[in-house]
């Protein structure tokens, strides 16, 4: 299963964050809300998911990026290594 094409749809994902690592996120956006940042939580977490997915393709797959998925994610435990 591929992602949309469609960058700029938007869609409801449930994750899971250790409590003072959402905390520290609220209190940043809250901060940052108005000009000249005009930060939302949405954008934070955006912005930080872009910038690992890149460091992710540069360290593992010759910075280009990942082949689309064949199958929907399973929940549970990570693979250990």
């Amino acid at each position: 299963m591929t992602a949309p094409t469609d960058t700029s749809a938007k869609v409801r994902a449930t994750l899971y964050l250790p409590a003072d690592v959402l905390e520290e996120a609220r209190d940043a956006v809250f901060h940052l809300a108005g000009f000249p940042a005009r930060l939302t939580l949405t954008k934070l977490a955006e912005d930080a998911l872009r910038a690992e997915l890149k460091r992710l393709k540069e360290r593992y797959h010759e910075g280009k990026d990942f082949p689309g998925r064949t199958e929907d994610l399973r929940g549970g435990r990570p693979i250990a290594a």
